[in-house]
């Protein structure tokens, strides 16, 4: 069944086309019957050709929906005017109107709700019923007026209800559009932060593991113990930094999903203090002093928090130079988390730490700032009087949603 609607929803002109031969006939059939009546009023070949014009109008009011309209009243005219009485294929007027209510234009809509109404009243002028008083004959009239205004109004309202869906159809499209749009831009928002989180994990391990490199080719022969002590911190870091790569860059594989539930690690302050352990294990002095009342924070303020340190003391290691060392200190404020991280080293320009390094390849402050700003807080970084370099940030501490 479900075919069939189908082939007829497809074929609307064939379908108007087998009911316009089946009223033809039905229309034939009823005049043959009625030539030799007393009540037959005009020619049978007149009869026929009207009846004929509107199974035309018929099987092509769907595609042809004005003109056909016209032809229609131009026949209903002719009817009126060679004296050929109402038949079954008047049927036609009906459908017509129903048609232009539906689908027609504006201007085509009114003169079939107008031809509707006068219908009626000229055929009962013209073929006045017999032995029936005037109230008798208005009565007829509105009975026979009432199936053409149904015939109208329900076109109309079919015709409200398709502009409806239509309407949701282009609005569900349009929402779908956006909801792609919306999606791209947070896919390449993702990506955009995970590529800061690979700069991040990269920066920090391979210049711990060339500080580590460097210390154990200076001391491979001296100190044989320092030199493989540093050769295992090399290879644990770079383990570390070859695990967290490797979750990175399976977010940014193209098409691929997160179906197993695991998602890039998000470090945390907590992680504060194992990474000014590895720091001083790299060989860097670091003093970390945690002040206030440690509380739950939310994540984005922690990993924002945890990037600032990680991208400082890469900083100092890149430019703090020999025997350097540096403080990190995070206060918890009733309304927001201050971080300070200082070094006491040489430095380096300004602008090579808002590249990231000297090779200009970095994110360096321009990172941070990107990150602080994300999360509302500031940021203010330079040089220290005396030598070194500060980097000092507040963080709000709005709540998780």
């Amino acid at each position: 069944m479900q075919r069939l609607y189908d082939f007829l929803r497809r074929h609307p002109t064939g379908v108007d086309s087998f009911w316009a031969v089946v009223l033809f006939g039905l229309s034939a059939l009823s005049e043959a019957n009625r030539q030799g009546t007393p009540a037959h009023r005009g020619s049978f070949a007149a009869a026929i050709v009207v009846s004929a014009v509107l199974c035309v109008v018929v099987a092509l009011r769907r595609r042809f929906p004005e003109p056909m309209l016209l032809l229609a009243l131009a026949t209903g005219l002719a009817q009126l005017v060679l004296d050929v009485e109402t038949t079954v294929a008047d049927f036609a007027l009906l459908a017509i109107a129903y048609t232009v209510a539906t689908m027609g234009t504006r201007w085509a809509s009114r003169l079939a709700l107008v031809a509707s109404f006068c219908a009626a009243p000229m055929a009962q002028l013209r073929w006045p019923a017999e032995h029936s008083s005037f109230l008798g004959r208005v009565a007829i009239v509105v009975f026979q007026t009432v199936p053409f205004a149904l015939a109208w109004v329900l076109g109309d309202s079919m015709r409200t209800r398709r502009a409806y869906f239509a309407q949701l159809e282009e609005r569900a499209a349009r929402l779908e559009k956006e909801r792609e749009a919306q999606s791209k831009v947070a896919v390449a928002a993702e990506r955009a932060r995970i590529a800061r989180e690979l700069h991040d994990v990269v920066a920090h391990n391979v210049s711990v593991m060339v500080v580590q490199a460097d210390g154990a080719a200076y001391v491979l022969d001296a100190a044989p113990d320092q030199a493989r002590k540093a050769l295992e911190t090399i290879s644990s870091t770079g383990r570390q930094a070859l695990a967290e790569m490797r979750r990175l860059l399976g977010v940014l594989r193209t098409g691929e999903h997160q179906e197993s539930g695991e998602y890039v690690p998000q470090p945390d302050v907590e992680q504060i203090d194992e990474l000014v352990e590895q720091c001083r294990r790299s060989g860097l002095p670091v003093d970390f002093k945690v002040e206030g009342t440690p509380r739950p924070l939310p994540s984005g303020v922690e990993l924002t928090a945890y990037r600032i340190v990680q991208e400082a003391l890469t900083n100092t290691r890149k430019h703090g130079g020999p025997n350097t060392g540096a403080s990190v200190r995070l206060v918890y404020f009733d309304d927001g988390l201050g971080l300070l991280v200082e070094d006491d080293g040489k430095g380096a320009p300004q602008e090579l730490y808002e590249e990231g390094g000297a090779d200009g390849r970095g994110h360096g402050l321009i990172g941070m700032r990107e990150r602080v700003g994300m999360v509302g807080g500031t940021l203010d970084a330079g040089p220290r009087p005396g030598g070194g370099f500060r980097i000092s940030a507040l963080l709000p501490l709005k709540p998780a949603h």
